[in-house]
């Protein structure tokens, strides 16, 4: 079994197979809450969970609004690069300022 992110405790494969057993057999029962209560006991997980991994598999493939993972994985990169460039504009704005003040000084002086 291989896993899908070291911080998980259930792999790829039994999140897959949780997941297609909660669509496959949600007509079984009265609520869709009752489904995933009933097969995440079988599972060991929560049902906050399994609804959970239902919820992303349906945003990853369209049927539900929302970011995908790839999508959420891109806006972190543009906010990381966004927050370094304002780090380095402010930098430039500083040292525009101290070397506007020297030559200032450097005038003043003469």
């Amino acid at each position: 079994m291989t896993k899908g992110n070291s911080g998980n405790r259930f792999s790829t494969e039994v999140r897959a197979r949780a997941k297609r057993l909660a669509l496959e057999n949600e007509a079984d029962y009265r609520t869709r809450s009752e489904c995933f209560r009933s097969i995440s006991k079988k599972i060991g997980c929560s049902p906050e969970t399994l609804r959970d991994w239902v919820n992303k598999q349906a945003v990853e493939t369209g049927d539900r609004e929302g970011l995908t993972q790839s999508e959420c994985a891109q806006m972190k990169e543009l906010q990381r690069e966004i927050r370094e460039l304002r780090q380095a504009n402010d930098i430039l704005r500083k040292a525009s300022a101290f070397f506007a003040a020297a030559d200032l000084d450097r005038l003043w002086k003469r």
